[in-house]
């Protein structure tokens, strides 16, 4: 793999989020991830145990999510699973935020939710990144939303989780990284299946991607 390449596939969460994944799917997964030197790979929480085990001395760490794909478990539920994670491996994990305080104008309730998480997650010396869903918000529900992860203590902000009404925009990460500032992270999700696509959102401010196209971006890039 070319340089260009190999440090494109260290900004990419090579990922496998959808319900009906095998075992021997989320096991292929992990081969590729330390084939390619992905960053980490993404999966849902019932697979963070087999995926540390097949990692395990490989340098790729697991993440998963929490309160996925709604945001709208409790904040009680939601730290109980990010602790189970991390208890079985896992050392970032991605959560939802509660679409529904944040839109009801409750930002208490809101940062709050994401300020446990941050808290479970760092105890234990993990990542916390906060998926906002941005096709579900106004652009000032999108600006309110990265302020409030940034005040909880959150490490990055993520355009959306996949399984909403649309993914990451170029337009939205730009927004996300202007928010932020430069010291947080920004995640791009959900819908990106090129090397141009990737190009596109790290241009705009992205310093990590998620995507299940992972491959296809990387020979891409290597073309």
């Amino acid at each position: 793999m070319d340089e260009n390449a190999a440090e494109l596939a260290k900004m990419i969460d090579h990922t496998l989020l959808k319900p009906d994944a095998t075992y021997e799917q989320v096991e292929r997964l992990c081969r590729e991830a330390v084939e390619y030197g992905f960053a980490a790979v993404c999966v849902n929480p019932v697979h963070v145990k087999r995926c540390a085990e097949t990692l395990r001395g490989s340098g790729i760490p697991v993440c998963t999510v929490a309160g996925f794909p709604l945001g709208a478990t409790t904040t009680e539920t939601k730290v109980f699973e990010t602790h189970q994670a991390l208890c079985e491996g896992a050392s970032e994990v991605d959560m939802v935020i509660n679409l529904g305080a944040l839109k009801a104008g409750d930002h208490e309730t809101a940062q709050e939710d994401i300020a446990a998480l941050a808290r479970t997650c760092h105890a234990k010396g993990a990542l916390l990144k906060v998926i906002i869903e941005t096709a579900l918000l106004t652009d000032e529900e999108k600006v309110i939303a990265c302020q409030l992860a940034k005040r909880a203590g959150a490490d990055f902000v993520k355009t959306s989780t996949g399984f909403g009404p649309g993914g990451a925009t170029a337009e939205d990460v730009a927004l996300m990284r202007k928010t932020v500032g430069p010291e947080m992270g920004v995640k791009a999700a959900g819908g990106i299946r090129t090397y141009a696509d990737a190009q596109r959102m790290i241009a705009a401010g992205a310093n990590r991607l998620g995507a299940s196209a992972s491959i296809q971006i990387i020979k891409g890039a290597q073309a």
